[in-house]
């Protein structure tokens, strides 16, 4: 089978929650079918470290496709004629976006459709790009995974898709992610919080991760405690975000707040596992990949109460409301002070991250490769 794949997130040192998704599958689906022959369409050079086995072949279309003309000229004009001079038999589309222009079977892999819901989220070409595009790509997709039953939920209601043609495919989370011992713990503290105790959000400054929520909680926090208590944002800024800025210009407690950059796991392992907890509250989420990383290396969760975060997280998170400053505040305030609290959480952790795995996803994923050209199985 010649199965043709959207590598463009597949970006050295710059993989998010996506292009981590793309990468641990593939890696893992390719080297276990090695009859099969992978085709990964990059839009730029390609690191080797991408090409997992013999069987994959690379190749690079352009234009590199990074705002909405370059994303049509991409999926409509280049990918069409080499999907069909490729001979390929499916395409899988880890972001979701297809080709309209070409008939071969597709499965598109749609994380959330959050740009339904709050298109303020997005730049406004971007946004009039996914409001217009992604329900055409869910209607022309042979089958559609993605990574939350609520997702799937959503999809399904939003788009007109009948659920049974939609799969789950859970998130997972690396294997470097694990404990920290307690001279680990110490030095981490040392190196990134100036040995002082911290909260930690990972992931990129997008507007609906709610960062600007999280930095007002932190400065309510830090006036009603007096806690010597730092907040660790490990992450980039993504679309421009001038509220989290305006918003850290006007905080008495900024010096306290120390920005990382972007991380690989083995430094983020360090992060997470000497947090006091994890501080992961957005709007929108499909999945929540720290949330889980975070349970790996045993650090306690606060997540937001929406979308898919209560069922990924189950009972191994305080829950708290993103939009209501209080309710992050009091949820801070509850595990900073409260040891027996931290502990419960960890160990719901240690139970709950066993449900999610890398392997356990890119073998649903499989799964949903082998339905979208046969779906009798």
């Amino acid at each position: 089978m010649n199965i043709a794949v959207n590598t463009r997130l597949l970006l050295k040192g710059r993989l998010d929650g996506t292009g981590w998704f793309t990468f641990e599958t593939l890696k893992r689906i390719a080297m276990a079918h090695p009859r099969h022959r992978f085709m990964f369409f990059f839009d730029r050079p390609y690191s080797r470290d991408f090409i997992f086995s013999g069987n994959v072949e690379p190749f690079i279309l352009p234009p590199q496709s990074r705002h909405p003309v370059l994303w049509y000229l991409w999926f409509e004009h280049s990918l069409p004629k080499i999907l069909k001079s490729t001979g390929a038999d499916i395409f899988v589309s880890p972001d979701g976006y297809l080709s309209l222009s070409s008939d071969i079977p597709s499965l598109a892999i749609l994380h959330d459709i959050n740009f339904m819901h709050r298109p303020d989220f997005h730049p406004f070409f971007t946004r009039i790009y996914y409001r217009h595009f992604f329900p055409k790509f869910a209607s022309k997709a042979s089958r559609i995974a993605t990574v939350s039953e609520y997702s799937r939920n959503d999809i399904s209601n939003t788009f007109g898709i009948p659920s049974e043609e939609i799969d789950v495919v859970y998130n997972g989370a690396s294997e470097l992610y694990t404990p920290l011992s307690g001279e680990e713990k110490v030095e981490a503290k040392k190196q990134y919080a100036g040995g002082k105790d911290y909260f930690i959000f990972a992931g990129s400054f997008h507007k609906r991760k709610n960062v600007a929520g999280l930095l007002d909680a932190y400065e309510c926090f830090k006036r009603e405690t007096g806690k010597d208590i730092k907040l660790v944002l490990v992450g980039e800024k993504m679309h421009g975000y001038p509220l989290m800025e305006k918003t850290l210009e006007r905080l008495t407690f900024r010096k306290d707040i120390i920005f990382t950059g972007r991380m690989e796991p083995v430094d983020l392992r360090k992060v997470y596992g000497a947090a006091i907890a994890l501080v992961y509250i957005p709007f929108f989420e499909g999945f929540g990949i720290p949330v889980l990383e975070s349970m790996c290396c045993d650090t306690p969760v606060i997540a937001s109460n929406r979308t898919s975060l209560p069922e990924v997280a189950g009972d191994a998170a305080l829950l708290v409301d993103p939009g209501n400053i209080r309710s992050v505040v009091e949820g801070m305030i509850r595990v900073s002070s409260d040891e027996s609290l931290r502990r419960s959480l960890v160990e719901k952790g240690r139970v709950r991250r066993k449900l999610f795995s890398w392997d356990i996803t890119a073998a649903l994923l499989w799964k949903s490769i082998e339905k979208t050209l046969d779906p009798e199985k």
